[in-house]
């Protein structure tokens, strides 16, 4: 395991400053410069990204790149996020990051995560221009999937969904989702 370096006091942290961070299982974000480190995803979460990753890939028209995190999203030097999902035009892709808003951000909701994924990620977002944002509830008595598109007043919701409906989501692409089939355990036959 990696040591946390120590970090410059009295100022916001920047880009800089989130590149000493240690590869040590924790994702490391920063928003305004302000630090967020959460622990590993558990196992519904990283179900529900695996089986959206394969279901937007299949749709994905080749302009388009759709990335599972950890990929960094830099929307300016003090805001830092790792979205769950990613999708960005692959000409905006750096070697190292997104360096400008994606066309589709997606969070997987966490215990330790919610709150900041349905307000402080989204508006930040929102603000950056990144065109739909996408929330799963992997809660397994009850997910759910809600969608917003950006639009002149900021975002809409387009689209949601609980359990077992089926929801046809147009944007950024066609693609048909059911939240149960995100986050279920397959059933084994016999």
């Amino acid at each position: 395991m990696g040591t946390v370096p120590a970090l410059p006091y009295g100022r916001p942290l920047t880009r800089a400053d989130l590149e000493t961070m240690p590869d040590d299982g924790h994702r490391y974000e920063l928003v305004d410069g302000v630090l967020l480190v959460s622990p590993s995803p558990r196992p519904v979460h990283q179900r529900a990204v695996a089986r959206l990753l394969v279901a937007l890939q299949a749709h994905c028209p080749k302009e388009l790149e759709v990335l599972p995190a950890p990929v960094d999203v830099v929307l300016d030097e003090s805001t830092v996020i790792i979205p769950d999902l990613v999708i960005g035009r692959v000409e905006d892709f750096s070697e190292m990051n997104l360096p400008v808003a994606p066309v589709l951000a997606v969070e997987v909701l966490s215990k330790s995560t919610w709150r900041f994924d349905l307000t402080v990620k989204r508006a930040r977002l929102e603000a950056a221009g990144c065109l739909n944002y996408w929330i799963v509830d992997p809660n397994l008595e009850s997910p759910s999937l809600r969608c917003w598109a950006l639009r002149a007043e900021g975002y809409v919701e387009v689209a949601s969904a609980t359990g077992e409906e089926i929801v046809e989501i147009v944007e950024p692409f066609p693609v048909r989702l059911s939240p149960a089939d995100l986050v279920h355990p397959y059933r084994r036959a016999g």
